[in-house]
């Protein structure tokens, strides 16, 4: 099971990723670079690439619809060529918040549109030349559009592997489905190990039965709260405004998927109540009404007792690599958690 972190630079970019040497030899595997609304991640990645020797670099995530899929591809074959093939293209729809509201383009065909991207970054990889006629991109544009003189073309360098990794986060059965099909990895929100199989189950089955073997193994990344400590039990409390925000806020009413996989994971009436206080304003109310079982389930804080047996219920449910937040006081602890976690994960 590999070990994750996602970058927090709260503190200051050049600050954390200094720090990154130190979880590096803590044994650190992958870190994940997010981007929504804030600097792009893509020139973050570069400096990561530049600052370290082994830890490999994921986009946590780049949505889907503010890069041509030509770029995209472009993109992930420059990040794997100055990180030495240790970059790994992470990809998702994000929100209609975000990209109509930040990017002002249409949240249209997330699936259409995903699908279609893998297609050509893939092609692209290949160094074939680009033609492909889908439902959402056509490259060349066809006849009668632009200017007419557009040709296939093929990416001038060579990129270092013809197979980039790409992990797509997604909760939506079809979505997850679509995901265990063509990805070499999928990232979950929200994961709660003993509800993965009766919500996501007969979507990953389905996926999975039209999967390459060239493929691999689908990596399952779930992302996970983590302290260590008999005395730790109060740092949930942090999760409770994030998961309101997603839950309640991130989305219109009867449009938000967060809210909606809330429901299936069996919390209809706290879904609703979360989403009706938000969308009112009242955040800290619908804050307070985040199930405590939620914040509990989907972590790793507690007792080494009780990381050891949800590291154990994560692996038994299909989860590959643990995507943590550590919470210390100081950089010495945070490091000291994800050595702990590498020895408890690789028991």
């Amino acid at each position: 099971m590999r070990i994750g972190m996602a970058l927090n630079y709260s503190g200051g970019f050049k600050e954390s990723v200094e720090e990154l040497a130190d979880y590096e030899k803590a044994g650190l595997d992958i870190v994940f670079v997010p981007e929504a609304y804030s600097f792009d991640a893509v020139s973050q990645m570069g400096y990561i690439a530049a600052k370290t020797g082994r830890l490999e670099i994921a986009s946590g995530i780049l949505p889907i619809y503010s890069r041509t899929p030509a770029l995209l591809a472009m993109t992930a074959a420059g990040l794997d060529y100055v990180s030495d093939g240790r970059f790994t293209l992470g990809l998702g729809a994000s929100g209609p918040q975000v990209i109509e509201g930040f990017h002002g383009v249409p949240y249209t065909a997330p699936l259409g549109r995903t699908k279609e991207i893998i297609e050509i970054c893939r092609q692209v990889w290949r160094r074939e030349r680009l033609q492909y006629e889908g439902r959402h991109y056509t490259v060349p544009l066809p006849p009668g559009e632009g200017t007419g003189l557009g040709k296939p073309l093929k990416i001038i360098n060579r990129p270092v592997r013809s197979r980039i990794p790409i992990v797509v986060a997604a909760i939506g059965p079809k979505n997850v489905e679509l995901t265990a099909e063509l990805a070499e990895g999928w990232e979950p929100i929200f994961y709660v190990p003993e509800k993965a199989a009766e919500v996501w189950g007969p979507s990953l089955a389905a996926g999975k039965s039209r999967r390459d073997p060239e493929l691999g193994e689908l990596d399952v990344i779930a992302q996970a709260s983590l302290a260590i400590g008999d005395d730790v039990a109060g740092l949930l409390e942090f999760g409770r405004p994030i998961a309101a925000l997603y839950i309640g806020g991130m989305g219109a009413r009867g449009k938000n998927f967060y809210n909606d996989l809330a429901r299936r994971y069996g919390y209809e009436r706290e879904a609703a109540l979360i989403q009706d206080l938000y969308l009112q304003g009242k955040k800290d109310e619908a804050a307070a009404q985040v199930p405590a079982e939620l914040l509990e389930k989907m972590s790793l804080v507690g007792s080494e007792g009780f990381v050891r047996d949800r590291v154990q219920a994560m692996r038994e449910s299909g989860v590959t690599t643990l995507n943590v937040t550590p919470f210390g006081r100081t950089h010495e602890d945070r490091v000291r958690l994800i050595e702990q976690i590498k020895e408890i994960a690789a028991g």
